[in-house]
This record gives structure tokens, sequence and C-alpha cells, in this order.
């Protein structure tokens, strides 16, 4: 079952971030995240009424009056890899992301994972950004002319701590 976080799903969260990154840089981001108010979603993945998955999607600063969000972290208990939940956390947050209205959807992640879900490198080339021409740097066009027009993009100031090279915590 997948479902928006509560807070009492916090606890849950931060151990499978911690444990699926294996250090603690992205669950502090997490915590940033949310005690900035920067946050747009959180879905959980719930197996046996346990929380085994975990995706945030935050709010992005763009040249523009469209909405576009940065999905990430995207973390899977250990224990629950290769069962598709992070698959399916990724796509049903890209529903959810449409429904809040999303023009599109960058993140900073593994190209050949990201890449199953329609995201790609090439749809960042008329983006500039912290993460600008880096291969992990990646975007999903959720209306058709969200990365047609050059663009500029701020992250939230979590994001400025956060670790400089991305790691799988996914599926």
């Amino acid at each position: 079952m997948i479902r928006l976080a509560a807070p009492g799903d916090h606890a849950a969260i931060d151990s499978i971030v911690r444990a699926a990154f294996g250090r603690a840089d992205e669950a502090v981001l997490v915590d940033r995240l949310r005690a900035d108010e920067d946050t747009l979603f959180e879905l959980v993945a719930v197996e046996q009424g346990e929380v085994a998955g975990h995706v945030l999607y935050s709010r992005l600063w763009v040249d523009r009056y469209d909405l576009y969000a940065s999905l990430g972290p995207l973390a899977v208990d250990p224990a629950q890899h290769r069962r598709g939940l992070g698959s399916a956390l990724v796509r049903a947050s890209l529903e959810i992301a449409r429904e809040f209205g999303c023009h599109g959807v960058l993140l900073l992640g593994a190209p050949a994972y990201y890449g199953r879900f329609g995201f790609s490198s090439s749809a960042t080339a008329q983006v500039q950004g912290p993460f600008s021409g880096r291969t992990a740097f990646q975007a999903l066009a959720l209306e058709d002319d969200a990365f047609v027009s050059p663009m500029t993009i701020a992250y939230p100031d979590a994001f400025a701590s956060a670790p400089s090279e991305p790691r799988r915590g996914g599926s």
C-alpha cells in the first residue's frame, strides 16, 4: 500500500533513509526540508503494517509562474529491495505531482534507474541550476512545454548542505 506520509511515520522514515543510503546525509536533508516547510508531499510504501519505503518531493523556485518539483530522496528498506517498492513509489508520486499541477520534475539520481520512468539528462539542457551539466541531473516533463525554453531554478536551502554526489537508496 502506498499512502501519504504522516508525522507518526517520521521515525520509521528516518531509519529507512539512513539504512538505504548507508549514511545520515539524506535523512538530515529530509528533516531540514520538513523544518523549512519546503516539502510538497511525502509518500510511504507500507508492507505488513510497517513503513518499508519513502519518497519526498520538494518545491523548486523557477523563473516562471509554473510549479516545478524535485524528487528525492527515494529510499527503500534494504531488506525490501528488488520487490518493486521504489518503482511503485516513483510511479505513484509522479501521479500526485501531476495532480498538484507540477509542470516538471527534476532530480539528481542514477540515470539507469530513473530513465525507466522517462527521466533524462537531455531534458535538463535548458535548465540552469546548481546541478546543471551533471549526468545525474535529470528531468521529466509532466506538461509538454515544461523544458522547451530556458529556465533557471533554485533548490531549497536544505540542498546546500546535501551530498554532492547522489547515492541510490531506492529499490
